[in-house]
C-alpha cells in the first residue's frame, strides 16, 4: 500500500529544480582510511553522476579494502542545502525529477509515506523500523516547512534510511538558506567520527533548531513587553533610554496595538510546546533505535557508541527542561501582554467617551449659539414693533391726499364765491383748483424732525449694542462653566478607572496592625 500511496502521491507532484551535491563520510577500522567528501553533482553528465552515486558504481563504487580492514559506518547524502526555488517547500512540490526521486527512495530505501508530508506544518518528526528481519532498516523524517515569507516557502526536511547490516546512514536533505541546514552540515562534516549513529544529524539539527536563538528572542520579547507597560501605564521608574520610545507611543494608540500584536507574534515564534512534542518522539525513537542495536554488539557494542548514545539521551532531557522553562516564561509573557492589551482597551474606551464628552460640549455651545440668535431676532422684532407703526403712519399722512398746512383767508373766500357761482357741476374741479392753487412749502422748522429723529436712533443703537455685548459675555462665561464642568468630570472619572484598573499601590509590604 505504501508505494503505491507514494507513486499516486509522486504523479501529482510538479517539479522545481535546485542545486544538488552529494555527501560521502566512511569510518575504518583503519582511521586512515576514513573518508569526508562533499562535490556537487557535475552539470554536463548530472543524470548519470546521480544515478551512479544512487547504485555506488563508477567513481562511487565501494573501496576494496586491505585484509583485516573493514568498514565500521559512514553517511551518504543528496543535499539541496540552499533551495532557491519560491515553491521549493510548497505542498506537492518535489526537488527532483520524479524519476530520480523515485529511484533515490527505493534504492536507498527512504520511507515512502515522506511524500505525504509535504504539506504537513510546523516541526515534523517521525521515525519507525521497517521490520525487514534480513536488512533492517530505522527510516526517519524530519522536516519544518513555514509559510511563505516574501513570497518565497522556506523550511528543511531530512529523509534518512539506517542500515543495520551495514551501519551506514543514507538520505536525502533540503533546506532554504534561512534554514539551518548550511551550518548543519558543517557540524556534521565536523563529527564525522561520530557517523555510527542515525541520529547524528537529526540531532544536529534539532540542536541548531532551539539554541540559544529562541531564548534570546523570549528575552528580546520580555524587554519588548517591559517598555509598552510602561507607555501603556504611564509608570514613573523608566531609563532615560527608553524616554524616547514612550514619548513617541504614549499618545499613539495605533502604534501602541501594532507593537502589542508584534510582540504577541515574537513569543510565539517557535512555540516551545510543539518542540516538547518532538523532543519526546526524538526520545521515543532512540528508545526503539537501542533496542535492535543492543541485539548486534559486533557493530554497536562499542564504549564510544553507548557513550554518544547517552549524550544523545542527555541532551535531550536538557532540551526538555529547557524548553519547560522557555514554556514558564512565555506564558508569563502572554499574560502580561493580554494584561496590557486589557488596559490600552480601557484607555482607548476612555479616549471614545472624552470625545462624546467634547461632542456633547460641542452640541450645547451650538444651542446656546441658536438661543442667542433667536433673543437677536427677538430684539430685532421688539425694535421693528416699536418704530413700525410710527413709521407706517408717517408714510400714509406724507401722501398727497392729505394737505395739512394752513393757506391765506383772501384766496380761501375768493375760491369759495367762485365755487358757489359755478354751480354743482364745477365744484369738483374749483376744489381740485384752489387746492392746487394753494401749492406747497417747506415749514422752517423742519429740522426739529432730525435732530430728535437722530440722537434718539443713536441712543437706541448704542444701547441694544451695549446690552448685546454684555449678554455676549454671559453666554462666554457659561461656555467656560461647562468647559470646566466637563473636564473636572473627566478627569474625576479617568482618575477612578486608573485608581480601580492599574494602581501602583503595593499591599504586600504593608505593616500589619
Amino acid at each position: 500500500m505504501d508505494q503505491y500511496l507514494f507513486q499516486t502521491y509522486l504523479d501529482q507532484c510538479s517539479f522545481v529544480e535546485e542545486t544538488t551535491s552529494w555527501i560521502e563520510i566512511f569510518n575504518y577500522s583503519d582511521e586512515s582510511l576514513n573518508t569526508i567528501e562533499e562535490h556537487r553533482f557535475g552539470p554536463d553528465e548530472r543524470r548519470v553522476e546521480f544515478h551512479n552515486f544512487l547504485r555506488r558504481r563508477g567513481v562511487f563504487a565501494p573501496r576494496e579494502l586491505k585484509e583485516g580492514v573493514r568498514l565500521l559506518n559512514g553517511i551518504r547524502l543528496i543535499v539541496q542545502k540552499d533551495a532557491q526555488d519560491n515553491e521549493t517547500f510548497a505542498p506537492l512540490h518535489v526537488s527532483l525529477k520524479p524519476e530520480d526521486y523515485s529511484s533515490m527512495v527505493e534504492i536507498m530505501r527512504l520511507p515512502y509515506r515522506a511524500i505525504e508530508g509535504t504539506s504537513v506544518v510546523g516541526p515534523f518528526f517521525w521515525a519507525a523500523l521497517d521490520h525487514d528481519d534480513k536488512d533492517p532498516h530505522l527510516q526517519i523524517i524530519f522536516r519544518k516547512s513555514d509559510v511563505r515569507k516574501k513570497g518565497k516557502t522556506r523550511g528543511w526536511e531530512l529523509m534518512l534510511s539506517h542500515s543495520f547490516n551495514t551501519g551506514i546512514t543514507s538520505g536525502f536533505v533540503k533546506g532554504t538558506p534561512s534554514s539551518d541546514i548550511n551550518v548543519s552540515i558543517k557540524t556534521l562534516l565536523a563529527c564525522a567520527s561520530q557517523a555510527m549513529h542515525p541520529f547524528l544529524l537529526p540531532m544536529i539539527v534539532l540542536s541548531h533548531d532551539i539554541s540559544i536563538k529562541t531564548d534570546m528572542k523570549q528575552r528580546e520579547a520580555r524587554e519588548w513587553l517591559r517598555r509598552l507597560e510602561h507607555a501603556v501605564s504611564m509608570r514613573q521608574e523608566i531609563l532615560e533610554e527608553e524616554s524616547n520610545y514612550i514619548k513617541d507611543t504614549m499618545v499613539n494608540l495605533d502604534q501602541i496595538n501594532r507593537d502589542l500584536v508584534e510582540c504577541h507574534s515574537q513569543v510565539l515564534w517557535k512555540r516551545p510546546q510543539a518542540y516538547q512534542e518532538i523532543v519526546r518522539s526524538f526520545g521515543i525513537a532512540l528508545d526503539s533505535f537501542w533496542s535492535l542495536a543492543e541485539s548486534r554488539p559486533e557493530t554497536y557494542g562499542k564504549e564510544a557508541f553507548k557513550a554518544l548514545h547517552e549524550s544523545f539521551v542527555s541532551r535531550l532531557d536538557f532540551f526538555q527542561a529547557k524548553l519547560k522553562g522557555i514554556e514558564s516564561y512565555a506564558h508569563i509573557t502572554l499574560e502580561r501582554l493580554s494584561i496590557q492589551r486589557a488596559a490600552l482597551y480601557n484607555i482607548i474606551a476612555q479616549k471614545e467617551s472624552k470625545l462624546g464628552l467634547q461632542m456633547a460640549v460641542d452640541q450645547r455651545k451650538l444651542a446656546h449659539a441658536a438661543k442667542r440668535d433667536a433673543t437677536s431676532m427677538k430684539s430685532i422684532s421688539l425694535l421693528g414693533a416699536v418704530f413700525l407703526p410710527a413709521t407706517l403712519l408717517a408714510s400714509v399722512f406724507s401722501m398727497t391726499f392729505f394737505n395739512f398746512q394752513n393757506q391765506d383767508s383772501g384766496d380761501s373766500s375768493s375760491s369759495s364765491s367762485s365755487s358757489s357761482a359755478a354751480g354743482d357741476t364745477n365744484s369738483t374741479t374749483s376744489s381740485s383748483g384752489g387746492s392746487g392753487g394753494g401749492g406747497g412749502s417747506v415749514s422752517p422748522t423742519i429740522w426739529v424732525y432730525f435732530a430728535i429723529t437722530i440722537p434718539v436712533t443713536l441712543v437706541i443703537v448704542v444701547t441694544w449694542l451695549l446690552w448685546d455685548k454684555r449678554r455676549e459675555a454671559e453666554y462666554a462665561e457659561v461656555d467656560k462653566d461647562i468647559e470646566k464642568g466637563i473636564d473636572a468630570m473627566e478627569q474625576k472619572i479617568m482618575a477612578e478607572m486608573r485608581k480601580r484598573t492599574m494602581s501602583t499601590a503595593r499591599t504586600w509590604n504593608v505593616a500589619k496592625s
